[in-house]
């Protein structure tokens, strides 16, 4: 039924403990508040470390490990996007796209993993911020604060179990494969013409996200607690993690619209607008 992820599972040396193909909080690594808190304060700790330690001293390039960083991420988002269409379009096209975004059953167990590796790609992506602080960037706060916040975003998904979660992260992928090709390209010199739209594909994709989440969260509170107003049914997951995702992916749309603006829109004096990010040319989106 799923022969790109049986040829993948064939080819392991070993099998996986449980605490690694599932979520099981306190046994799953990075699966509790205060691990995931721990190691996003480190991470705040060593990128502001590194900028100290760079005040006064020559910037560093290090273009062949941030392009093997962004070949890492631009290739693992692809194989992770084929695996989950490759399990829940099958289930969309078999009970309906409703019943893939809302039922408890579009949360499978391979669903789960598949979900679990792309929360640990957030943390491969916080090196994104080291190369930054190693190349004399600005840390804008847009990009601090979504890498930290993308994080937590992930974790409180996992917990929740909100089978939404794979439209919001399908999405991300699309957009990562073409981002982190972006960033390889041009640490190696080649110049793209369509940064422009990359940022433009990152605010539809939030756009996107939110009519989904917002969907999904409505169709729960409406089935709970309000059946007179109009709604399909329910739509599983936990309320904490529906609530949190649609508050963050908000705030995300708002402050991308912004740096849109203040990049493409404002004309800034003495040289192009720059982002911030480790090349200065794109913000990531998650």
């Amino acid at each position: 039924m799923a022969p790109l992820a049986d040829f993948l599972l064939s080819v392991l040396p070993v099998s996986l403990p449980s605490y690694l193909t599932s979520f099981i909080p306190g046994k799953t690594p990075l699966s509790t508040n205060t691990e995931v808190l721990t190691t996003l304060a480190s991470y705040l700790a060593v990128i502001f470390g590194i900028q100290a330690y760079k005040k006064n001293r020559q910037p560093q390039k290090l273009n062949t490990l941030f392009q093997a960083h962004n070949v890492i991420l631009s290739s693992g988002s692809l194989l992770l996007l084929a695996l989950m269409l490759e399990e829940i379009l099958p289930i969309v096209w078999k009970n309906g796209l409703y019943f893939g975004i809302c039922a408890p059953e579009a949360w499978t167990p391979r669903m789960e993993f598949y979900y679990l590796v792309n929360y640990y790609f957030k943390y491969l992506e916080l090196l994104d911020t080291v190369f930054l602080a190693y190349k004399k960037k600005p840390l804008a706060f847009l990009h601090v604060f979504h890498h930290s916040a993308t994080a937590l975003l992930c974790y409180s998904q996992l917990g929740g179990k909100t089978s939404i979660s794979w439209t919001v992260i399908t999405l991300n992928l699309s957009v990562h494969v073409l981002m982190y090709y972006y960033y390889y390209a041009t640490a190696g010199g080649k110049r793209i013409w369509w940064k422009k739209y990359l940022t433009s594909m990152q605010i539809v994709q939030f756009i996107i996200d939110l009519f989904i989440v917002y969907f999904g969260t409505w169709q729960h509170f409406a089935s709970r607690y309000q059946s007179h107003l109009p709604h399909v049914g329910d739509c599983a997951g936990s309320e904490t993690a529906a609530l949190f995702g649609c508050g963050l992916l908000t705030s995300y749309l708002g402050l991308f619209i912004n740096f849109y603006i203040q990049t493409y829109k404002k004309p800034v004096k003495g040289s192009k607008a720059t982002n911030g990010h480790a090349n200065g040319k794109v913000i990531k989106a998650e």
